[in-house]
């Protein structure tokens, strides 16, 4: 489960922006961008050789709360759970990674997308879960509908996957939305031919629908 301080911060961030890096140079570059217009939650994806590299970097800024994501075994748990990481995602649920978390005190969120998948995480002690993909699967609507008869619980999730600036904000607009998942913002490309200027207009757009749903 996650602690409560930190569903608390990612709350209030609103965002977390998913990242692919290719060359952890580019690392600190990025996470100051990222800061500069206002976001300051990320989820550094494993899909790269330079991902557990780029996260120690970015461990060296306190500002940023840093998970990191497609977690996919219980090595990987173990891992980034020592590296430091403040959280840990997946894209699906795998009872094995759950486990080696919840051995570590490790907060993690694993990916639902069906009633059976968010039972079979609740019963497995989480209440924070990743809607993957999100917009494939239906949006809002289909999340308010299969989240409908779980509300009791107080269940939190981040969706993920097709959002964009133009449909964060009925996203956002839910109490059942602890924060979005912005792969958008940051992009592998820009991160690749260092857009930083960009990164940073996108995370500013974005933190400005944030703070006119949620407040500032």
């Amino acid at each position: 489960m996650f602690p409560e301080s930190l569903e608390r911060h990612l709350s209030e961030a609103g965002v977390i922006a998913v990242l692919v890096i290719d060359d952890a140079d580019h690392a600190i570059p990025l996470t100051h961008a990222l800061l500069e217009g206002g976001v300051t939650a990320m989820e550094l994806t494993l899909r790269t050789p330079a991902a557990m590299e780029a996260l120690s970097r970015i461990l060296e800024v306190p500002e940023m709360t840093a998970g990191v994501g497609t977690i996919l075994t219980p090595e990987q748990v173990s891992k980034v759970s020592s590296a430091g990481a403040a959280f840990g995602v997946a894209p699906g649920l795998n009872p094995r990674v759950i486990e080696q978390a919840d051995r570590l005190g490790f907060p993690f969120a694993p990916g639902i997308v069906t009633p059976s998948e968010l039972e079979k995480a609740v019963e497995m002690g989480c209440r924070t879960l990743k809607f993957f993909p999100a917009e494939a699967a239906g949006g809002m609507s289909y999340l308010k509908s299969m989240g409908g008869p779980y509300q009791h619980l107080g269940l939190r999730y981040i969706p993920l996957g097709g959002l964009n600036l133009n449909n964060a904000q009925t996203y956002l607009e839910s109490p059942l939305v602890s924060a979005i998942g912005g792969s958008w913002i940051a992009r592998r490309k820009m991160i690749r031919n260092q857009a930083w200027k960009t990164i940073t207009r996108n995370a500013s757009d974005c933190m400005e629908i944030i703070k006119q749903v949620r407040g500032a």
